[in-house]
Order: structure tokens, then C-alpha cells, then sequence
């Protein structure tokens, strides 16, 4: 399992960003998808999840400006970030995560985009 996001980067309070995270290894499309983010010294916060069936979910943080989107066809899942505070800046990490055939829960990251918002 493979997850490789991209799209980070410098932007102004109130600019946008789109953040992409690749999927290779796994049936992307059998498996809900999620973001969370990181400030360094503090824990991992949960952004947002997608579902198999394209229901939606968001922290109360950025419900209303953020959306999570994924093409199937592509193996890629997206967080468009919109009216960006400099709140939101973070290290943002994709996951995906199930239970296997053996039971165990399987949890996977990708290595993670810097986003900075910052006059």
C-alpha cells in the first residue's frame, strides 16, 4: 500500500489549496479514504473521510470550507481547502485503514504535505 499526497504549499489567509493523495496497492475504490493534519508538537487531528458510497464527513473546524472528493477512476482522493486560516496550518496526512481477513486492523499514511497559511 502506497498513499503519496501532494499539493502543499505557502497561501494567504483566505486563499485556497488543493491537496491529492495517489493510492496504489490496494482496491481504492472498496474503502473509505480520510485526512488529517499535524502541528508539530501536538497531536494528530482528524480533517475529513470519504466513503466507499461517496458520503462525507468533516471536523467542525472546517465543515463549510473544506471538501473531500475522490476519483476512482484515478485512485486519488482530494481536500479542496477553501478560506484558509492560519489555524489550518499543518502537516496534512492521507489515510486509509480496514480490518483484514485476519481480523487485524491495518492502518496506512502517506508521508505527508506541509500546508502554511501565513501572511
Amino acid at each position: 500500500v502506497q498513499l503519496v499526497e501532494s499539493g502543499g504549499g505557502l497561501v494567504q489567509p483566505g486563499g485556497s489549496l488543493r491537496l491529492s493523495c495517489a493510492a496504489s496497492g490496494f482496491t481504492f475504490s472498496s474503502y473509505a479514504m480520510a485526512w488529517a493534519r499535524q502541528v508539530p508538537g501536538k497531536g494528530l487531528e482528524w480533517v475529513s473521510a470519504i466513503y466507499k458510497a461517496g458520503s462525507t464527513d468533516y471536523a467542525d473546524s472546517v465543515k463549510g470550507r473544506f471538501t473531500i472528493s475522490r476519483d476512482n477512476a484515478k485512485n486519488t482522493v482530494y481536500l479542496q481547502m477553501n478560506s484558509l486560516k492560519p489555524e489550518d496550518t499543518a502537516v496534512y496526512y492521507c489515510n486509509a485503514d480496514w480490518v483484514d481477513g485476519t481480523g487485524a486492523y491495518r492502518a496506512y499514511w502517506g508521508q505527508g504535505t506541509q500546508v502554511t497559511v501565513s501572511s
